[in-house]
């Protein structure tokens, strides 16, 4: 073989060797990458060619499927009161992929886990077609609908838990969306996609409020001071008074904080500071405990922490950072405190719980198309920010803030009911109409059944009238007293 030919050879033999190690490359190395790339039209294909498995609440579907015509996608996703239960389902979209519960557990929906490989296996060699699993949720039926109803045309969120499992209950946010009227891939699916775009409704329907908005949490944030007290030893006995002046002197500042009101609390004690929610008392007791004590105990509590349930929620914020000052501000859920309905309901649940916080889920088990279990959650202790004895105190204090104090509208007769109210400020200048916050628990001779909170942001209401006693508190009672009787 003379020279040039030889040439030629070697390069046509380079050239497939780059060939074969470009195929094995995509084969191998790339292909559960291109495989589950949002723009391969394939994989919507595949996900959609036979039936979603369903999401499961009380027993019953609240999701379900019907065929599409004119479209290579056979099968697209319905919803049985699809605004209601849209935080918890989220959406399964033909042009618009996933979010929320549908969004996390869609393999298993779909049936293409890797734990569902037997079931896939049996179907073929028995000639089924592909089945999705069911993803049965810890949710109540009817603590969610008393919390959407609840809310009604108010835009909020409420989060209902099980403090002893930490279980979620209800999670509900207004204003809400109907998942199922974007489900295909049509004309009409487009525009309605479209017409919930915050451009376009800024009232933001899809941001799902009770994981994904934080919120200054006012008043409700005392409960975690109250907690940093008694667990620092700072204060032994919530009836003894405490050296608390009115107004008081921001340290280092000339700023005066004041209380709401002509309400009792020079020197108050920790119990009665609580019940009139004196921002002195509290403000001073941060300052006083300082930066480390309260990012300590915040944090036990689950703030500057994403958590995930399985969906993922925003962290809550307490800064690390502060002058003492700030610190003071803080502590009474000023400043830059901010904090998810979720995490606050589980300050509620930690309380009620004797001081053990548990981790929430929504997801009960993993269940294969023959019924079988896949997967169960097991309950998981997250922390433990407070003593047994010292969750009994704060508990005696929100019992107060219900039975005498700013609470009263949570009453349930024969029941033990535990609250804070909140009241939070925000916009330039503190002129946007307040938040509305109330966190509660009720328990029974068997335990701490459920903890609640509940956030109302109404700009139809007039500014006096917004409290989290006037505005949240029915709310979280009727939440409260669905759990109960069911």
């Amino acid at each position: 073989m003379n020279k040039p030919l030889r040439r030629v050879a070697v390069f046509c033999g380079l050239l497939v060797l780059a060939l074969l190690l470009r195929v094995n490359y995509v084969q191998y190395v790339k292909a559960d990458q291109l495989s589950n790339d949002p723009h391969n039209r394939r994989v919507a294909i595949n996900q959609y060619k036979q039936p979603r498995g369903d999401i499961i609440v009380d027993g019953k579907a609240i999701t379900g499927h019907t065929t599409t015509t004119g479209s290579d996608f056979k099968y697209k996703r319905t919803y049985t009161d699809g605004p209601m239960w849209a935080p918890v389902t989220g959406y399964a979209s033909q042009a618009y992929s996933t979010t929320m519960l549908e969004g996390v557990e869609d393999k298993f929906l779909t049936g293409d886990d890797d734990r569902l490989f037997f079931n896939r296996t049996i179907d073929l060699l028995t000639g089924k077609e592909k089945q999705g699993g069911n993803v049965v949720t810890t949710l109540n039926a009817k603590a969610q609908a008393a919390a959407y109803h609840g809310l009604g045309k108010k835009k909020g969120a409420v989060v209902a838990l099980d403090p002893r499992t930490g279980a979620i209950l209800a999670m509900a946010s207004t204003p809400s969306y109907d998942p199922g009227s974007f489900a295909g891939n049509s004309a009409t699916d487009e525009k309605n996609w479209l017409a919930l775009d915050k451009k376009n409704d800024p009232d933001d329907p899809t941001l799902n409020r009770a994981l994904r908005q934080t919120y200054p949490p006012g008043s409700t944030f005392k409960l975690v001071t109250a907690a940093a007290a008694l667990q620092s030893g700072k204060v032994t006995d919530i009836k003894q008074a405490t050296n608390s002046p009115d107004p008081y002197t921001l340290p280092n500042t000339a700023t005066k904080l004041v209380n709401e009101g002509s309400i009792p609390c020079r020197n108050a004690s920790l119990e009665n500071a609580l019940k009139y929610s004196c921002n002195t008392v509290f403000g001073k007791l941060g300052a006083d405990l300082g930066l480390d004590t309260m990012v300590k105990e915040a944090e036990q509590f689950g703030f500057n922490k994403q958590q995930f349930v399985p969906v993922r929620a925003d962290a809550s914020n307490f800064d690390t950072k502060m002058s003492p000052d700030q610190v003071a501000l803080s502590s009474i859920g000023q400043f830059d405190t901010a904090a998810t309905p979720l995490q606050m309901a589980m300050v509620a649940s930690a309380i009620a719980n004797n001081g053990t916080l548990m981790q929430p889920y929504e997801v009960d088990k993993l269940v294969a198309p023959n019924l079988s279990t896949i997967s169960q959650t097991s309950p998981k202790v997250m922390s433990k920010p407070l003593s047994p004895d010292n969750a009994q105190k704060l508990q005696q204090m929100m019992e107060t803030v219900v039975n005498s104090g700013t609470g009263t509208n949570a009453r349930i007769p024969g029941v033990t009911v535990g609250g804070k109210t909140g009241t939070a400020q925000h916009g330039i200048g503190n002129k946007g109409l307040p938040y509305a916050w109330f966190v509660s628990y009720a328990k029974t001779d068997q335990g701490s059944p459920v903890a609640v909170a509940v956030v109302v942001e109404d700009a139809s209401a007039n500014r006096d009238d917004i409290s989290g006693g006037g505005f949240a508190a029915p709310i979280a009672k009727s939440v409260m007293e669905a759990v109960l009787n069911k």
